[in-house]
């Protein structure tokens, strides 16, 4: 069977542990210099430590841990709609905050916390990460998880 057929499969993982694909959770600078509404999509980001599950679209874990306390793979964030963006970010920040109010973001590796993916490209502005640092992770709500998988 060709890869790209057993993709999405539960139990199959990919480049990243919560078996997703990587290019379409990517923030990239095309979309995000077109300002809010630029970026049509869900962003992917990490954490630290996920639990022994997974919600759709995730289709793989990466952890032994059970503790309920843990993300599991795939839950989606999404920027609360009372987050108010300032209005002194960059158009490229202003872009991506109002992906992650409109479609969230979804757990899809561990690593660093709330750290986002974007596409590598040198016109990312340098205050980029320092605006977006700005946002607290009590600034996002949990979208409603269903189906979930647990080992």
């Amino acid at each position: 069977m060709p890869l790209a057929a057993r993709c999405g499969q539960a139990g199959w993982t990919s480049a990243d542990a919560a078996g997703l694909p990587i290019f379409p959770g990517l923030a990239r600078y095309e979309e995000a210099a077109l300002g809010p509404g630029g970026i049509r999509h869900a962003l992917r980001f990490t954490v630290a430590s996920t639990r022994k599950a997974y919600v759709a679209p995730a289709t793989h874990w990466a952890s032994s841990n059970t503790s309920a306390n843990l993300p599991p793979m795939g839950m989606r964030v999404r920027l609360k709609a009372s987050y108010v963006i300032p209005a002194n970010f960059s158009t490229e920040a202003k872009a991506i905050l109002t992906a992650l109010k409109t479609y969230g973001m979804f757990v899809a590796d561990n690593g660093s916390n709330w750290y986002m993916s974007g596409a590598p490209d040198a016109r990312w502005p340098d205050t980029l990460v320092a605006q977006l640092g700005q946002v607290k992770g009590s600034d996002f709500e949990v979208v409603q998880m269903t189906g979930l998988v647990a080992g």
